[in-house]
């Protein structure tokens, strides 16, 4: 099963039952090593930067990301 497959399966689960996936997925990452960690942010950095460079996704100034966030929560 692929990960695109398992998320829609998850996504028919109701809202308690993935509350309940979502905290013990999210407590088995607290047991992770120092260098597995870095690992993830290093393939996160990769990832986000190959979105970037293939058009995927537009980088925008902080400033102009503070701004609109700030005018949403108004």
């Amino acid at each position: 099963m692929s990960i695109d497959e398992l998320k829609a399966e998850v996504l028919r689960l109701d809202p308690q039952t993935r509350a309940y996936l979502a905290r013990e997925l999210l407590a088995s990452l607290d047991t992770l090593s120092e260098a597995e960690i870095e690992k993830l942010w290093l393939d996160e950095a990769i990832r986000r930067d190959e979105e970037l460079s293939s058009g995927a996704a537009q980088a925008y100034p902080a400033d102009e990301v503070l701004d609109r966030a700030r005018a949403r929560r108004k």
